[in-house]
Order: structure tokens, then C-alpha cells, then sequence
């Protein structure tokens, strides 16, 4: 099975252009071995080294600009469904927040190098008011850094291989073989981690209409609002009496929060992950009464229960001032 270096030497440009396209909409097929065997194939080879670097790039840009049209248009929701498919769901919509609230365009110039900031650096940037032509400059620069560097991997790797043409054959046979067990890899990580964290916190998830009746009531919960700053622009809203912390100065003051009562989190992110996760760092910090929120925020605001305006936020601000 010759992949990717035989579908390469038939369809040449066009798959390079589909498959780097593919994976930078978001879809879990990596386009690192295409790149490396493009820039391998570069060399006295098929393909030319700059008309590949032209392609990859073009077909990284349609992608991102797709994705940024529609964070301009339908903001978290569609970041909500992306971030389903990453590797760290409890933590990737926050990261790339964090990492856009502190950098902005110059975020996009290396987010195709880490892990989930790929897919979501483009809506993130669309949601929170980013302009075209700025981002076509950041992620365009991005783009040429990292399909190029792919591409000159692969081109010092085939001067390799001409060298060495046993190392060639090896290559040919078994580059399929890896490429799939890397997808197959890929899916089997996330899903044992997600098991892994939501299994652990499952039952103490509060419902909603009992953290109602308890606000009702007038008993003492101790609610606290894990969004992040720039999740506050387009909804400043909280729930009654609720406090806003990021997770880590949630942790870092973990002195005040209260021993005596029910200490309710949550958060807009899929299956209340940042809520079930710092809900488990609590505990581990000697924090019992520590319950994440089902359904979190939207769930809440989908009920129609009350909910108490926020002042406005500057959301680099605020991120910093939490991160303290």
C-alpha cells in the first residue's frame, strides 16, 4: 500500500489541494504525510517544489476563510461543534480564546502548528470582529510557514532517499499502513480521554431546575461563571448571584471559596467539560461540595430562568486579570 507517495506520483497537485483543504476544514485526516511526501517528490521528482507550496497554501486559505465567514456569522455555536472533534474538549474553545485575547493576528502566524488551534483559530477570529484583510495577512503568513516547512521536511528527507534505495522501498510499502494506524491512533485517544473524564463526574452534575429551586429557597450556593471573557460580548448575562472566574484563578483561589455550602460551575462548552474538569481540580484540592451544572449556561438560558446583566468586558483585559 503505497500511500501517500503512489496517489501523489497519479493525481499530483490535486490531491495535495484537496487533502490539505480537507483537513484544515476540520476533518480528522492529517495532511503532514501529503506535505512531506509532496516535498520528498520535489526532488528531481514530478512535482515542483514552489508550484506545491502555492497549492497547499491556496488550499489552506479557502479553507480558514470559509471557517471564519461562518465564526462571523454563527460565533460559538459552530465553535461548540468543532471543538467536539479535538483531542481536549474541555479546554480547546478556551485555549484558542486565551491565545486570541492575548495575541490576536498574530495567533493565526503559528496556530497550524499546535494541536486543535488549527480549525478553531479561524472562527475565533471571525467571532470576535477580526477584518478580512488582516486575517488573509496573519493566516497567509501562517500558511506559507507551515506548508512550507512540511514541504522542505520532506524534500531534505528525499535527498535522503535518493541515497538510500532500500530506505525508499520501505517507505513506499508501509507510509499507508502508518498513515492509517495515525488516524485509527487519533480517534482512540479521544475517545479514551473523554470516557475518562466525564465517567469520573457523571453523577454529581446539578440540574438545573434543583440549583432554581435552592436560589428560590434562598439557600447559600456559591455559583460560579467559567465562561470566558470574550464568551461575554455577545451574551452579558450570568446566572443570579453567580461570580466569573477563569479555571485557573478558580484554583488559585481556592481559599475563598466556601467549604459549607454547594459550590455550582458551569460553562457553554460541549457536555459541560471546563465545568466537569474543574470540578474534578476542586476536589482534588479538598473541595467536596463541588457539582458542575447540566447543560451549563444554555441549557439555563433555554429554560427561561432569570439571569443578571454583567457590565461590559474588555476581554483581554479580564483574561489577563483572571489568569492572575
Amino acid at each position: 500500500m503505497e500511500l501517500p507517495t503512489q496517489i501523489l506520483l497519479n493525481y499530483g497537485y490535486l490531491l495535495l489541494f484537496a487533502w490539505v483543504m480537507v483537513e484544515q476544514l476540520g476533518i480528522p485526516l492529517p495532511a503532514a504525510p501529503v506535505l512531506l511526501a509532496a516535498g520528498a517528490l520535489s526532488v528531481d521528482g514530478p512535482l515542483k517544489f514552489f508550484v506545491a507550496l502555492v497549492v497547499g497554501v491556496v488550499a489552506a486559505i479557502v479553507a480558514d476563510s470559509a471557517w471564519f465567514f461562518v465564526g462571523r456569522n454563527h460565533g460559538r455555536h459552530v465553535l461548540r461543534l468543532l471543538c467536539k472533534l479535538s483531542l481536549e474538549p474541555a479546554t480547546c474553545v478556551r485555549r484558542t480564546q486565551d491565545s486570541f485575547g492575548r495575541r490576536r493576528g498574530a495567533m493565526l502566524l503559528f496556530a497550524k502548528f499546535v494541536p486543535g488551534l488549527a480549525t478553531l483559530a479561524p472562527p475565533v477570529a471571525g467571532d470576535n470582529g477580526m477584518g478580512l484583510g488582516a486575517f488573509l495577512f496573519y493566516d497567509g503568513i501562517g500558511s506559507v510557514l507551515w506548508v512550507g516547512a512540511l514541504l522542505a521536511g520532506g524534500r531534505f528527507f528525499g535527498d535522503l532517499l535518493k541515497r538510500n534505495s532500500g530506505l525508499l522501498d520501505w517507505v513506499g510499502r508501509f507510509s499507508g499502513a502508518l498513515l492509517f494506524l495515525g488516524i485509527v491512533g487519533f480517534f482512540a485517544v479521544r475517545l479514551y480521554r473523554q470516557r475518562t473524564v466525564f465517567s469520573k463526574l457523571a453523577g454529581a452534575r446539578m440540574e438545573p431546575e434543583d440549583l432554581k429551586r435552592l436560589i428560590d429557597a434562598g439557600e447559600p450556593v456559591f455559583i460560579v461563571d467559567l465562561r470566558h471573557p470574550l464568551e461575554l460580548l455577545p451574551e452579558p448575562f450570568t446566572l443570579p448571584g453567580a461570580r466569573h472566574f477563569s479555571p485557573d484563578a478558580l484554583a488559585a483561589r481556592h481559599h475563598e471559596i466556601p467549604r459549607d455550602r454547594d459550590v455550582v460551575l458551569y460553562c457553554t462548552c460541549p457536555s459541560e467539560a471546563t465545568a466537569a474538569k474543574t470540578a474534578m481540580m476542586l476536589h482534588r484540592l479538598g473541595i467536596e461540595r463541588v457539582r458542575p451544572l447540566r447543560g451549563g449556561y444554555d441549557e439555563w438560558k433555554r429554560l427561561g430562568f432569570p439571569m443578571d446583566a454583567v457590565p461590559p468586558v474588555n476581554p483581554v483585559k479580564t483574561a489577563a486579570k483572571t489568569a492572575n
